[in-house]
């Protein structure tokens, strides 16, 4: 059911209660004053003293209303709330005289005009105050919808920026496997489909066993080592036994995964690669380390990747919900990130 949709019915269920209690409060208060039977004449005295109002109330709530105070039209609310006031109270008048003139005693209003008129303004600009609270929960519901949708459709643009960079690197991998092992690249295109399907089905959901996301970045170091030589000192350290029901974004860890390979890898001098995840207290902790190359060989840490992994943390968790640490030394760069975790 859509939020409108809800708030209408709300809000006509709360007229539907109120005009409920105005026609039996003449019932209750004859048993208020300990009478043994109700007095259904005064009832009906009172109900037809109450229906101009009703009538008033209903032509209001349902059409001039919408029409004309909804739409900021407010001196042609006043004045069709006037206008109907009069024509209704008028054609009242009319009817008692008649009744009056037959011989019959039927009392719809003891008030003069004027007050009428001032009572009924007085209900629908209740009415009104009314449909403006509706109005305006409505809208901020709508309105928090809206930022859900555009921080969802956000964090879907900046997961899979992340996409085309990881599979360059793995292709490349790939390739240049081909002509040194032919049965090892058939394996990586094996574990590449795998790690495809990850990206293209599992990774729509809005969390992944964290499990599950260990065993994609295993996945990508083990693609990501043929391309290096012993030289490079690659270790990846985790709980060997992870809870299926510990949850966590997907795509998220191997940002930094990427970075460290990225920017951690020399070809001319020994280099390393330290990934540690620690689980405890509800709460993920991952350590990326990897060695800085030369003052000649330094590229830019700090890219679109680590950049995009940010804004996705702050849409997840908050400014103050998550901790990201980057510390750049001289011959070493340090990446902390600590996350809640979420149980399925």
């Amino acid at each position: 059911m859509k939020i409108g949709k809800k708030h209408v019915i709300g809000e006509n269920l709360l007229y539907v209660l109120v005009w409920t209690t105005i026609l039996l409060v003449p019932v209750l208060n004859s048993q208020m004053l300990s009478e043994l039977h109700v007095n259904f004449d005064n009832v009906l005295t009172v109900w037809r003293q109450v229906l101009p109002y009703l009538i008033i109330f209903l032509i209001n709530n349902c059409i001039i209303a919408p029409r004309y105070f909804l739409r900021k039209h407010y001196w042609s609310f006043i004045v069709a709330n006037i206008a109907l006031t009069i024509v209704v109270f008028t054609l009242v008048d009319f009817y008692q005289q008649a009744q009056l003139a037959q011989g019959g005693l039927i009392h719809y209003t003891n008030h003069e005009v004027y007050w009428n008129v001032l009572f009924a303004l007085f209900m629908n600009g209740t009415n009104c105050g009314i449909k403006l609270l509706y109005k305006s929960i409505d809208d901020e519901q709508q309105l928090l919808l809206l930022k859900e949708e555009n921080l969802r459709a956000e964090m879907v643009s900046l997961k899979y920026q992340i996409n085309p960079h990881f599979f360059m690197n793995t292709l490349n991998n790939i390739h240049a496997l081909i002509d040194i092992d032919t049965e090892g690249a058939k394996s990586a295109v094996i574990d590449l489909s795998k790690m495809m399907r990850y990206v293209l089905y599992d990774s729509e959901r809005e969390t992944i066993s964290l499990a599950a996301d260990m065993q994609f970045l295993r996945n990508y170091i083990e693609l990501m080592r043929i391309r290096y030589t012993e030289n490079v000192e690659i270790t990846i350290d985790h709980p060997k036994e992870l809870p299926e029901k510990i949850t966590i974004p997907p795509l998220l860890l191997i940002v930094f995964v990427e970075n460290a390979f990225k920017h951690g890898v020399s070809y001319n001098h020994p280099s390393y690669i330290h990934i540690s995840l620690f689980y405890a207290d509800g709460k993920l902790t991952a350590l990326f380390s990897n060695s800085r190359p030369p003052q000649n060989e330094v590229r830019k840490m700090a890219g679109i990747g680590l950049e995009n992994a940010r804004k996705r943390l702050d849409l997840i968790y908050g400014v103050d919900g998550y901790t990201l640490d980057i510390r750049q030394e001289k011959d070493s760069y340090t990446v902390q990130l600590v996350i809640p975790t979420l149980n399925a």
